[in-house]
């Protein structure tokens, strides 16, 4: 059997790393490949599209054909800018060799100028099995890559909180009847959520309601992101022993969605309690406007971490780590986290209660609740014993190993290959 994984990159953000982890998990079971836009690693497996430099031309022009006319006339404010894919630019792959070659196409995220619906359409076309993971809502909305309180995607969108001037006929209204003539043209298609949280809400939307949905979670290499000796790894990195570390990451630390600000509240709460006058703040992630050295805990930035080995090592300096996502599918950095035994601390939302047992392997804070995040780290940080760390590390292996990933996919592959 031979599967096509389908995604715009093989770097930068979360559907990029659970694709590559993905590919990993399957290569023992099947004949696999990722095919991406621009490659940026040096994995065998991962193909590109971009053949000469005429092609990456192509690509780069396609994504300003899509995000120029978005923001000069459509979307509302910059902090929508990269929220909402209109996706009406794209490069036709139908005749790519491994495209032609395979038994299953399995799409991830193909947004940003890789596949317009146009492309999508051709590809559907092709009338081969599809799988379509889904790593955030935009497969079933009218182009939003998360909702938030609006339920549009419930019937036909339009009158988006994106635009600058919504009205019933809008670029929202628009993608959700392409995409919805799209669906139309091969019934043979799984649709999978990496969240229980997700595959109920895409269940209730209009676009997919009448089609297959799937919960499989992204894999995890769990012989990789595993414990190491905390000891040692704070001598190395010039860390007080004694220090409690606080760890925050995020690929965008200043992307509103992961929600800095409420971690930001819940330090000078906890500041002011006097209670954990120890603490140290470690941050990881793109930064382009917080300071931190007007933070009320001493802090390090470790800014853009690219190297695995590395970030296993950060997170393992950890005691807790906080992630106050306030849409969020299924993380990554939390899935992380607990590999390597550290219990985290997240809001109430998306499939976060899927990952976290309150008070086992972690605290589930009320939503924007700076004040109970506060009381979340407040308590990871003084509890004694190691059961916490043990049942993190626990539930990693037991959910979400790259074995127990494989063997979900390859029953979805299965039963679409007659």
């Amino acid at each position: 059997m031979k599967v096509c994984l389908i995604n715009t990159a093989d770097h930068g953000g979360g559907a990029p790393v659970a694709c590559k982890r993905l590919l990993q998990a399957l290569k023992p079971k099947v004949d696999v490949n990722l095919l991406v836009q621009e490659k940026k690693t040096d994995d065998e497996y991962i193909v590109s599209t971009i053949d000469n430099s005429l092609d990456l031309f192509k690509s780069q022009a396609n994504f300003y054909l899509e995000r120029l006319p978005f923001i000069a006339f459509q979307e509302r404010d910059k902090s929508v800018r990269f929220a909402f894919s209109p996706s009406n630019s794209g490069t036709d792959i139908t005749q790519n060799k491994y495209i032609q070659n395979t038994d299953i196409l399995h799409f991830h995220w193909i947004n940003q100028g890789f596949l317009s619906l146009k492309n999508i359409k051709s590809l559907f076309h092709l009338n081969k099995p599809i799988v379509w993971t889904l790593h955030d809502m935009w497969t079933f909305t009218g182009g939003c890559h998360y909702a938030g309180d609006c339920d549009h995607f419930l019937n036909q969108c339009g009158n988006c909180k994106f635009l600058r001037n919504p009205n019933k006929n809008d670029i929202s209204h628009r993608g959700w009847l392409g995409k919805e003539e799209i669906y139309q043209q091969n019934k043979n298609i799984v649709f999978v959520a990496c969240s229980e949280w997700l595959a109920n809400v895409a269940k209730s939307s209009s676009l997919l309601k009448n089609f297959r949905i799937e919960a499989i979670p992204n894999p995890i290499k769990t012989e990789v992101y595993k414990p190491l000796y905390k000891t040692l790894l704070k001598k190395k990195w010039n860390i007080a022993l004694e220090a409690k570390i606080v760890l925050f990451g995020a690929a965008n630390i200043n992307d509103k969605r992961k929600g800095l600000v409420y971690l930001l509240e819940a330090l000078e709460i906890l500041k002011k309690s006097n209670a954990n006058s120890n603490i140290q703040v470690l941050l990881f992630g793109k930064n382009k406007s917080l300071d931190i050295s007007q933070l009320p805990f001493p802090a390090k930035s470790f800014s853009i971490v690219n190297d695995e080995q590395q970030l296993v090592e950060i997170y393992n300096l950890a005691d807790v780590f906080v992630l106050p996502s306030l849409e969020d599918n299924l993380p990554n950095m939390v899935m992380e986290a607990l590999s390597c035994a550290i219990p985290v601390v997240a809001f109430d939302q998306g499939g976060i209660p899927e990952m976290l047992s309150h008070h086992q392997n972690g605290y589930i804070a009320k939503y924007k609740s700076s004040e109970d995040l506060a009381n979340g780290i407040s308590w990871v940080l003084n509890v004694e014993g190691e059961h916490l760390k043990n049942n993190a590390r626990e539930k990693v292996l037991n959910s979400y190993s790259e074995e127990v990933v494989a063997e979900k996919y390859l029953a979805v592959y299965k039963s679409l290959v007659k």
